[in-house]
């Protein structure tokens, strides 16, 4: 009797002892994922331009920081002729389109950039792609004439293969009412010229 007693107690004490173990032994830690940190996208602006089956040009935007400031690259990718070239260009102002056109009919695409250079005025970078070499073609500002009641809201067109820019200004006759002014512009020997649409010949075309 007293040994099953004993043998009782003994059993009571190591069931104790090994509680005791599993109520002190560390429970694992709870791994927690990390959520990924999201970079911002540095490259603002991406076009992809084919002139022809084969040949195309990849305008990429970047910059940390400022909006307005950076730079931007040019791609050519002739897949044909496996022939790769690039350009390096800074930017003051934000890419809103790029496209290409042929404007003085020499057979050499030229790429337009257009930039929104402050809040609402534009601008454009022109390079003619020529010899294996990006040729930038200075783009005219407005003449103090073409400037006459400029207050930006400019907007580039392609008509006809032509191209032109209008803008909002006062009508000289009636400062309540607000009327286009239309420029056009023409390329010739790597030089942009520029000449103003009268509203009537607008209309003609």
């Amino acid at each position: 009797m007293k040994l099953q007693k004993y043998a009782l107690q003994h059993l009571l004490l190591i069931t104790g002892v090994l509680f005791c173990f599993a109520c002190t032994e560390e429970k694992p830690k709870e791994i927690k994922a990390e959520a990924a940190k999201v970079e911002k996208n540095p490259f603002r602006f991406y076009k992809d331009i084919e002139i022809k089956p084969g040949l195309n040009f990849e305008i990429v935007s970047w910059g940390k920081g400022v909006d307005s400031i950076g730079g931007y690259q040019i791609l050519m990718s002739d897949s044909i002729r496996n022939n790769y070239r690039s350009a390096a260009v800074d930017r003051k102002g934000i890419i809103t389109d790029a496209w290409n056109m042929d404007l003085d009919n020499d057979g050499n695409p030229e790429l337009y950039i257009q930039l929104l250079s402050k809040k609402n005025i534009s601008d454009l970078n022109v390079f003619e792609y020529a010899g294996g070499d990006f040729n930038k073609i200075g783009f005219p500002s407005l003449s103090a004439g073409q400037k006459k009641g400029y207050t930006g809201n400019d907007k580039f067109f392609i008509k006809n293969g032509d191209l032109f820019r209008s803008f909002p200004i006062k009508d000289p006759a009636d400062s309540t009412k607000t009327i286009n002014r239309t420029l056009q512009y023409r390329l010739s020997g790597n030089s942009f010229s520029a000449s103003e649409v009268k509203p009537e010949e607008k209309k003609g075309k």
